[in-house]
């Protein structure tokens, strides 16, 4: 078991070696490979976290900008917001290293998203956090007071459909007092 105390978590950098990361999902695995370096520093649409240990990448989330829109939402959550774009930070992706599985990595990784949240919050606007959940994680999500939000438009149908969940600023301040 990795001690959290030992686990750093930092942008990735350019530099950094990604090849000998493996999740155990071969989709996560690929995007973190190929795809989160281009993301990041040639597209500029996204920006990757990852957890390090030893010099070792053991997780990572990718995170970007994401905006809530209420006529997209169900009428219970829609009282609560104004009829314009509303701002908050997607949790794009989150995979753990499987070797590493099971040692609160996953979470050390959304509290540095949760603190990324408040300090957008602070300087730009963010209303919380959106992730949209893959069926096999929505009860860790819960875990952390993410609730689903029911999308009334915009279903795939052409692949399992992920669970949109959101966690609102509030919460997140409330946390970590701030």
């Amino acid at each position: 078991m990795v001690n959290p105390i030992e686990i750093k978590v930092r942008r990735l950098r350019k530099s950094d070696d990604r090849g000998g990361f493996q999740s155990g999902n071969i989709e996560l695995d690929r995007f973190f490979h190929r795809y989160a370096g281009q993301n990041q520093f040639r597209h500029h649409i996204g920006t990757s976290y990852v957890a390090e240990t030893d010099n070792r990448i053991v997780g990572f989330t990718t995170v970007s900008s994401a905006e809530l829109t209420a006529e997209k939402l169900a009428k219970t959550f829609r009282r609560r917001l104004p009829d314009y774009p509303i701002p908050a930070l997607r949790v794009s992706r989150l995979a753990v290293d499987e070797r590493f599985q099971g040692n609160g990595i996953g979470k050390l990784l959304l509290k540095s998203v949760f603190e990324l949240s408040l300090d957008i919050r602070d300087q730009a606007g963010c209303y919380g956090v959106v992730v949209d959940a893959k069926p096999e994680t929505v009860a860790f999500y819960s875990r952390l007071g993410f609730f689903t939000l029911e999308i009334i438009s915009g279903a795939l149908r052409d692949r399992p459909e992920p669970v949109p969940m959101f966690l609102p600023i509030a919460t997140i301040a409330q946390a970590a007092g701030r």
